[in-house]
């Protein structure tokens, strides 16, 4: 994943660049709020109404902001250098992306994913399904820190087993994605969790710690109604139509438990801290390895399954679904959207406008429970206008951190608030880094899996209703909470 050090360095030293007086040149409160204003007009007649894909209206909306800050007097050349930094903060992870959909494809091919669905449909109850799938993400996601690794491994192998009891695609996401955020926000191992702490110039397992207040209740609540969700479906699940689905599934695939080594050979890797491509890289070469061996693969087509995945025909629609997909091509949709997101989110950089918005939002504060509160939904716009989680703590942890101090609070109170929504509230929106690549390797839009990603929306509530009550609310003086 990314460095920490270098986001940070990019964010705050970018400035030093600038002249002086170009540096006092930023849009006004209501040119930035016409910039968000033409991006949900573009967003909601584009994708909501004309059923259209986000990244023209993202562009637009690019177009416009630029166009407005130029007129405004801010130069190209500022606008430019803050979308690169902007491009930069997710180069790595477009990378990942890139290389797990060749994994996808090569796991696809060589029956690795058919193989997980296969044995995980004979063990799983339908009755226990959704809180099952919660928390086994938030197990694996805990002991790797990695939620797109959770989410591209075991929540694909989640989907198809979900969707072969008739459990809606949403509901399973959901699970899936409240489970692999739990992870990333609470393991040692997380890029967020060492970064929010040093944000906030935070101990690392007082930060940790200090989130379970906030974590482990909001998992509580999920799990709960999971269960309860997943009941009415548990009930419609047809035993005999499971065991012929499988039959047929094993008969269009050869299924073999060896197989299983590839994805617990890559959740080992991640856990021992070896980084994400050389990971996911011998996952793609385990896989292309067993597709010759199991499949009976030549070299060109398991080459062919890396570029453009797999598309199998076998009369069943479901097997079909569950078995399809993956390659080079499956995430180019994706990294297009990401590109685009991106570049918006250098443009309310590098004109300034997402500071004036926040700004105004300042001069309302005067009690722990406003600021909470005002850095909480911070967050939220800034993984809803920027599109990037590492923005939604590292803008937030700069602009407040004075006024925490100022009240007294202690450093654990604004890391953890930064987690509490700039790291779980980023997978709610197609076009955030998080969001797409969730959609990429799920295949369900965020905007569907939103409602029933009960964590990542639980524990934000949660942390404001603390801010407010006092409760776990921690002070420099005198140590408490």
């Amino acid at each position: 994943m990314i460095s920490i050090m270098s986001i940070i360095t990019i964010i705050v030293f970018k400035e030093e660049s600038m002249s002086s007086k170009e540096k006092d040149i930023h849009l006004s409160f209501v040119k930035s709020m016409s910039i968000l204003l033409f991006l949900l007009v573009a967003i909601y007649f584009a994708v909501v109404r004309w059923q259209m894909d986000p990244q023209i209206p993202i562009v637009l909306t690019t177009v416009y902001g630029a166009a407005l800050a130029m007129f405004s007097g801010i130069s190209w050349q500022r606008l430019e250098e803050a979308i690169l930094d902007n491009i930069n903060t997710v180069a790595q992870s477009l990378l990942v992306l890139l290389v797990i959909g060749i994994m996808l494809g090569t796991w696809l091919h060589s029956g690795v994913v058919p193989t997980m669905i296969y044995y995980g449909s004979l063990i799983i109850s339908p009755k226990l399904f959704l809180p099952t799938a919660c928390l086994l993400c938030s197990i694996t996601s805990l002991s790797t820190g990695d939620s797109w690794g959770t989410a591209g491994t075991v929540g694909i192998a989640l989907m198809g087993i979900g969707l072969s009891f008739g459990i809606p695609a949403p509901m399973i996401a959901g699970a899936v994605v409240s489970g692999s955020y739990f992870g990333d926000k609470m393991s040692p191992m997380s890029d967020t969790t060492l970064l929010a702490s040093a944000v906030a110039k935070a101990d690392l397992f007082e930060h940790i710690k200090y989130m379970l207040w906030t974590t482990i209740p909001a998992l509580i609540i999920a799990v709960v109604a999971y269960f309860f969700i997943g009941l009415p479906h548990a009930h419609n699940v047809n035993v005999d139509e499971i065991q012929v689905m499988l039959g047929e599934l094993s008969s269009a695939v050869n299924i073999n438990p060896i197989l299983l080594l590839a994805p617990a050979f890559v959740i080992a890797m991640i856990a021992l801290k070896i980084p994400a491509l050389p990971a996911l890289m011998m996952g793609t070469l385990i896989g292309s390895v067993f597709a010759v061996i199991f499949q009976g693969a030549t070299l060109p087509e398991v080459m062919d399954a890396m570029h453009y995945g797999i598309s199998m025909e076998t009369g069943n629609e479901l097997i079909d679904s569950l078995v399809s997909g993956g390659g080079l091509d499956y995430v180019m949709w994706t990294i297009s959207l990401i590109f685009c997101a991106m570049a918006l989110g250098g443009i309310l950089d590098g004109s300034g406008a997402i500071k004036e918005v926040v700004s105004r939002m300042m001069k309302r504060i005067n009690s722990v429970g406003k600021l909470v509160t005002t850095t909480i939904f911070t967050s939220f716009f800034i993984n809803f206008a920027m599109a990037d989680q590492y923005l939604a703590i590292i803008f937030p942890g700069k602009m407040f951190g004075e006024e925490y101090e100022k009240m007294g609070l202690h450093p654990k109170v604004l890391s953890r608030t930064l987690e509490d929504a700039g790291t779980l509230t980023s997978p709610l929106f197609p076009w955030n880094t998080c969001g797409a690549f969730i959609m990429s390797v799920l295949m369900v839009n965020p905007f569907a899996y939103a409602p029933y990603a009960i964590l990542n929306w639980v524990a934000p509530i949660i942390s404001i209703i603390y801010s407010f009550t006092g409760f776990k609310i921690a002070y420099i003086d005198n140590g408490k909470n």
